[in-house]
């Protein structure tokens, strides 16, 4: 959509109310805002509710609680005058968190639903942070943004994440077996389980980190096998690339869906839907 703004030696930033902008701008920081702090209520919930995470009989263990984790009884911290057993997903949690929160389309989803800076293109940012941001800003240069550059190193804490979350998807696959040993089964939960997995899988590895990993600092493409290899390898990253912020949402709300399920599976609140048992 083509911008008509009139041009001047001190022309403004085009804003919505000069009229620029006649499409539903707002949907889609809305709806960020809308879906990752229900997620954020959520998460804060399970984690520290530390319990209908496991569906024994069917091999069913919540994404925020992989891989499983034993602590010790005496392991326990003083919440609200309350003294309480540390939840494993307290040391699962901040490994993919840090990945997803330092990644590219979540920093900018962040600046725009939560941080208003501003909410779209050419929209112009709330006057009172348009005149501190003005005065006092550096990017993501100086403490404490500079941390989001980990995010290339996040990354490889979150590809070892994924082998796990694959060995829970082919677990949940099976049933304990009458007289010892497991059998094959297959429900709803299992179904969920290899869509969130996909999904995790398709966000995780259409990261920028990943593209740079396989297919940067390289000078000629075509002077080795190697670097060729490498080449159509970094062609095929670049196509899931294009779609990363779109496998960044699906996957929230796959991990969201997948939870929610196990809890409500687990606490006996639904039945597990079985397709072979």
């Amino acid at each position: 959509m083509a911008l008509h703004t009139q041009q001047t030696p001190h022309s403004k930033r085009p804003t919505i109310a000069e009229g620029e902008r006649k499409d539903n701008w707002l949907m889609a920081p809305l709806t960020f805002f809308l879906v990752f702090g229900f997620f954020v209520v959520w998460a804060t919930f399970r984690t520290f509710s530390n319990k209908y995470y496991v569906v024994e009989k069917y091999n069913y263990l919540s994404p925020f609680y992989s891989p499983l984790i034993t602590l010790p009884e005496s392991w326990k911290i003083m919440v609200l005058g309350r003294s309480l057993h540390i939840s494993p997903s307290l040391l699962i949690l901040p490994f993919p968190l840090t990945f997803r929160l330092s990644c590219y389309y979540y920093r900018k989803a962040l600046y725009r639903s939560f941080l208003a800076d501003p909410l779209a293109c050419a929209v112009k940012e709330p006057k009172a942070l348009d005149t501190m941001r003005y005065r006092k800003y550096t990017g993501e240069r100086l403490f404490p943004l500079i941390a989001v550059n980990f995010h290339r190193y996040a990354f490889f804490a979150a590809a070892i994440f994924m082998i796990f979350l694959w060995k829970d998807a082919f677990e949940a696959c099976t049933v304990p077996a009458t007289g010892g040993g497991v059998k094959f089964g297959f429900g709803l939960g299992t179904l969920l389980f290899f869509v969130n997995v996909s999904l995790l899988t398709a966000y995780t590895f259409s990261c920028h980190s990943w593209r740079h990993f396989v297919g940067g600092k390289v000078d000629c493409y075509s002077c080795s096998a190697l670097s060729k290899t490498r080449y159509g390898l970094w062609q095929k990253i670049s196509f899931l690339n294009e779609k990363h912020g779109t496998w960044a949402m699906m996957s929230l709300i796959s991990v969201l869906v997948t939870d929610i399920y196990v809890f409500l599976v687990s606490s006996g609140v639904l039945t597990d839907l079985r397709f072979f048992n």
